[in-house]
């Protein structure tokens, strides 16, 4: 069995994440990232806005999806 590769684009927008992952929601939030009003916000601008360690919240994300695959 493959592992399927899963890429997250840090120019990709809040509401485009969750849109074709949902199962990051809950990781956005946990970090305090809205999809309401920052969901138009990229990955990279919303982490700068908030004070966000990028590599942290990308690591979150991605395990959130291997687990949504498993």
């Amino acid at each position: 069995m493959t592992t399927p590769i899963i890429t997250i684009a840090v120019d990709e927008t809040l509401n485009e994440l969750v849109a074709r992952a949902p199962e990051t929601l809950p990781v956005l939030q946990r970090f305090g990232l809205d999809t309401c009003c920052g969901g138009s916000l990229s990955l990279i601008t919303a982490a700068r806005q908030h004070n966000l360690d990028l590599a942290e919240l990308l690591v979150a994300l991605h395990t959130a999806m291997v687990e949504d695959e498993g």
